[in-house]
Order: structure tokens, then sequence, then C-alpha cells
């Protein structure tokens, strides 16, 4: 028995969506055996745009059934039924959400008249519920509203189980482990099951081939699988638009989230709201007090004279400090780590000699300073080429800094001889060097305590 259903609603996402309007046509697999159709009062106004495409106002379900009222009937309606809709998933999950929210769960086996079009009726260019109907000659009345859509479907539905080889593909897709029902309407599942579970970046890309969205993740399989279950807005959306997942490996995080970078800013997609905001920058200086001492502070950018190292957060700036402490035995207080008048007791910096009980000269004291200052400086000017996992056990990935810029990254076989900086700089792929890369690459780097250890490098 299946249950073929429409519905129409407020449209602000499966969360915030409210019914407007419901049908289910009961359908044994021959003929309607029952139907249920009803306005349905959101409790709460219906957007203009909305009132627009369906024709439903304000005071059409002013009086109209609430969904705690209907629930009952939908309830037992669809019980011991498949649930079918066209983009089943948003039908399902805008009626699962407003069960949830009157205490009530319901779970019911799914059908996507999309997915299983896209399968049984190959070759058309759109799946769309109007375009395929005018395609196959299937009559729709009262487009975007519920009973004329919802009729249509079962039209639609009646051509597909009649279709050669539906009960093969139908059984597939009623597979518990089919992820049929999962999937976007408009992916072909060969495409996801293609997709490793290593790390790297994917695009999401739409039916004009354009990239629409930019991802990275350490398993590409399940990050991209999380897209298809989350129900925000913004989600639904993008998947819904999706028709081809491309991806590419990685090896590590490190190189993921680079890698991610550079798409970003090359293909700008619509649906990537981080890397489009400005980056708010910080910077460690140095300074001398009216009592001869030296410290070390942090502001922003914008209000740091000479900059020693910069920074992409307030929280690195903090730990990068915190390392200087204890590494060269500095003071907390006059690292611009505690805002106090008395001696410092940080939390767990414990290597204060005594500048600030007069135990310590200042002499003594600003030695160290400048020896952390040199430091800094040093780092910034080496060149440092990080080695990560490269994306099969036949070779290693690099990462290219050259007097602190990004340069590129690039991947070596083992077999490779490899034994100056110029040897790798022959394997790299070079990239541009943005805010983006600088804090992707200082936040690896801080991870690794790069002050007081070696981090994976080649010998040069």
């Amino acid at each position: 028995m299946y249950t073929i259903i429409d519905i129409e609603t407020t449209g602000n996402g499966i969360k915030g969506n409210k019914i407007t309007e419901i049908s289910i046509f009961k359908y044994d697999g021959e003929k309607i055996v029952d139907e249920f159709t009803s306005l349905v009062n959101p409790c709460c106004p219906i957007p203009y745009f909305i009132t627009g495409l369906t024709g439903i106002d304000n005071e059409m379900v002013r009086d109209a059934p609430t969904f705690e009222e209907v629930a009952n009937k939908i309830n037992e309606i669809t019980k011991d039924s498949i649930f079918v809709a066209h983009s089943v998933n948003f039908d399902y999950g805008v009626i699962k959400e407003e069960f949830r929210k009157i205490g009530i769960d319901f779970t019911r086996k799914k059908l996507c008249t999309v997915r299983l079009s896209r399968r049984l009726i190959p070759g058309l260019r759109s799946y769309s519920l109007g375009k395929l109907c005018s395609a196959i000659n299937i009559p729709l009345t009262n487009r975007h509203r519920a009973r004329g859509d919802a009729h249509a479907t079962v039209l639609l539905f009646q051509k597909l189980i009649n279709a050669p080889k539906a009960t093969d593909i139908f059984q597939k897709f009623l597979n518990a482990r089919s992820q049929e029902a999962t999937l976007p309407p408009h992916l072909p599942k060969s495409i996801f099951n293609n997709i490793p579970q290593k790390p790297g970046v994917y695009h999401f890309i739409n039916q004009k081939k354009e990239i629409i969205y930019v991802g990275k993740a350490n398993n590409l399989k399940n990050r991209v699988l999380g897209h298809f279950y989350d129900k925000s807005t913004k989600e639904i959306k993008m998947c819904n638009e999706t028709v081809n997942i491309n991806f590419k490996l990685s090896g590590s995080e490190l190189l993921a989230l680079l890698m991610e970078s550079t798409d970003i800013k090359d293909y700008f997609p619509k649906y990537n709201r981080s890397q489009k905001r400005i980056t708010k920058q910080y910077a460690i200086f140095g300074y001398e007090d009216r009592k001869g001492i030296v410290h070390l502070a942090y502001n922003a950018l914008k209000g740091t004279p000479n900059p020693l190292r910069i920074f992409y957060n307030q929280t690195d700036c903090r730990a990068f400090l915190e390392e200087l402490c204890q590494i060269f035995s500095l003071c907390p207080k006059y690292c611009n780590l505690q805002d106090t008048n008395s001696p410092c007791s940080h939390h767990f910096i414990n290597s204060c000699k005594g500048i600030c009980t007069s135990k310590e000269s200042v002499v003594d004291y600003n030695k160290k300073v400048k020896a952390a200052i040199t430091s800094i400086k040093a780092t910034l000017s080496e060149a440092r080429i990080i080695k990560e996992e490269g994306r099969n056990s036949n070779e290693n990935a690099v990462v290219l800094i050259d007097e602190g810029i990004y340069k590129g990254y690039g991947f070596i076989d083992n077999e490779s001889e490899i034994s100056t900086k110029e040897d790798i700089e022959a394997f790299i792929i070079p990239q541009k060097n943005t805010l983006e890369t600088n804090r992707i690459i200082n936040s690896y780097l801080l991870k690794k305590n790069v002050l007081s250890k070696k981090i994976p490098v080649y010998s040069s």
C-alpha cells in the first residue's frame, strides 16, 4: 500500500516550515482507495511570496484545522503504507517535524518519484513535476496546490509502477541499506557510491555544471552524507540543486583545508559562507615601558606598531605568547596575558624568574625578551617544508612556506630522491598566499608547537 502525498508550506526550511495544505491519496498499486485533503492553519503568517505561488493566504487558513487537529487522520491514513512524494525528503521531513512538535514519532518507508523517474524514465531534461508531467502527457491542474500536485503524482506513480523493471527498481529503493531515499533527488547513486572515505575536498555541482559548494573532510563520504541529512533551509536548497559531486583527495586535513580555500577563492560558490567574510587580524608587538622593561603584547593589526607576527584570532595570539613565556622564561604579566598590578599568577605558566617582583634584573629579563623576538623573526625568515601523509601509501604531501609566505603544496612519490629545498620545489603546485591560507598554516604550526619541537619536514 502507498500513500502519495503533497504539502504546501510557509517556506521557512524544514524546522521553521509550517504546513498550510496537505493532500494524501492512498493507492493500492492499481487504484486510489482513500483520500484526505485539507487546508491547515499554520498558526503563523504566510509570506507574500508563498501566497503568490500557491494562492493560499492568511484568510483562507484562518478557520482551517491546525496540524495537531488533523494529525490523527494523517497518522491513520499513512499507517502501514509507503510514503511517496516528488522530492520525498522535503514532504516527509516537514511532516515528521510537525509530528515531533506534538510529541509523536512519525516513521515510514519512503519512495521518491523524482529518483524513480530518473531510473525508469531516463533521458529527460528536467524532472520537476511540471516539466515531467508535460513531457509524458500527464494532466496537471491546480499547480502548486496540494491536491493538484498530489493527484498528478498519483498518475506519474501509476506509470512508474507499471514500467519495465519497476519491480526490481522499487525493491532496491526500498532496501534500508540502499540510501536511495536519503540522496538528493537529482543525484545518481553511482556518483555517491564512488566517493571514498578518505581526506579531501568535494564540489557540489548543479545542472548548469556550476560549482555551487566546496567543502573539505577527513572522511569525504561521511561528510557528504551529512549534507543530505541536514534539514536546514540552505542544505535543502543546495542538495535539491545538486546533480553531480566531484572530489579530490588530499591525504591530510592540512592539505584539504588549503585546497578548499583555493577552490572557494577560484569558484566563489554561492552556498559557501565562510571565507567570504573579512577576517580580523591580530599581531604581536614589543614595547618598552618607563622602567625600561620590554613587554610583548598583542592587539588588532590596525592598531599595532611594527608587528612581529600576524594572527587571525585572539586565541592563537595568546597561545603563541604562552608558549614564548614557557620557552624563554618570560613573565605572563609582561606578555599581555594578565591584567593585574600584583605579581604574575598565571594558571599554568610558572616559569617567571621574578621580574614582576624585582627578583630579576631588567637587563637579564630584556635579554630573554630580545631572544624571543629574534626567534620569532627567524621562524618567519626561514624556509619551512611541512611533510604530511600523501593520497596513498606510495607518496608524501609537502607544503612549502618561504620567508613566511605560503608558496604551495605538492605530492612526492616515495621513490624520488629528495635532498634539497630545490628538489622539493620541482613538485610544488604554486598557490596564492591569502589571509585564509595564512590562518590555516598559522593554526597548524601552533598546534604542532613549532617553537618547542620540530614538525615533520624533509631535511634540506
